[in-house]
């Protein structure tokens, strides 16, 4: 004879018997999620201390609790932190190479990369920084190209002591290539090495769509730059306050040198080949 009614009422479950099952979903970076209450929408940026933080639209970061209480494309989820990763055969650097074996840290050398401002000092850093330690390279800024002559009147290079210099906006007919070449034929040329990227700025050398722009925007004459990109973006631009900001949330989205422009890749590559060699 058929129970017709079914198994022990009291068994544990029962209260969950039919109930539709929200699924986990980790809050990995960039994914976009909808918060159920308000319809508040953003992309991941972090997760700390049991927390999600969501950045929307217009740059604007909000702090929830990880849980349920969201949607991804309109279903309920509940966000958990995301599990490391596990390596998979040989680690690699945020440049492409291979993470070197556990040492010693490198005593370093006397030659070094110079490079024109703090900016493009913190992303060779981020996307380098590994590798130059291992080769024990020490990068300096200059607060501009104008100031190279001086330094190297003050601190001469030679064949022990070789720089190798990063150079924004060379291009020909450009003051920055006038000056580079100047430098070149003068009496420390021969320890010198000098590279630049075409870009007006460091900050383009990002690729716009590891920003999460279409394109870096065209700031008309007489406009600063980075106020106008700013401007241009919908990013504030009242202050320098405002300026760092935008560059630490440019230079937050390199994760690995797939987010730069090659035009700058290959130069940094040749400048560590040079002060090593």
């Amino acid at each position: 004879m058929d129970d017709r009614y079914g198994t022990d009422v009291l068994a544990s479950g029962w209260r969950d018997a039919g109930r539709k099952v929200v699924p986990e979903v980790p809050a990995d970076p960039d994914l976009v999620v909808e918060v159920a209450s308000d319809g508040y929408c953003g992309a991941v940026v972090a997760v700390r201390g049991g927390n999600v933080e969501l950045e929307d639209r217009l740059g604007k970061v909000r702090l929830f609790p990880l849980g349920g209480g969201f949607l991804v494309d309109g279903e309920p989820v509940k966000l958990v932190a995301p599990k490391a990763a596990q390596p998979a055969g040989r680690l690699r650097t945020a440049s492409g190479s291979f993470v070197a074996p556990q040492q010693r840290a490198r005593v370093a050398r006397a030659s070094r990369i110079l490079v024109e401002g703090r900016h493009d000092a913190e992303l060779v850093e981020k996307v380098w920084g590994a590798d130059l330690r291992v080769e024990g390279v020490v990068v300096e800024y200059l607060q501009g190209i104008d100031l190279l002559a001086d330094l190297l009147r003050d601190e001469p290079p030679s064949a022990e002591r070789r720089y190798g210099v990063l150079v924004d906006h060379l291009v020909a007919g450009s003051k920055e290539t006038r000056i580079a070449e100047q430098i070149l034929r003068g009496p420390h040329g021969a320890h010198l090495k000098i590279v630049g990227h075409p870009h007006i700025d460091v900050w383009q050398c990002v690729r716009p769509e590891a920003v999460g722009i279409r394109a870096w925007p065209q700031v008309p004459r007489g406009i600063e730059w980075k106020t106008g990109v700013c401007r241009a973006l919908g990013w504030p631009a009242e202050d320098q306050a405002d300026i760092a900001h935008a560059w630490q949330r440019i230079l937050g989205s390199v994760r690995t040198y797939r987010d730069l422009d090659p035009a700058l890749l290959g130069r940094v590559e040749e400048l560590i080949d040079f002060v090593t060699a």
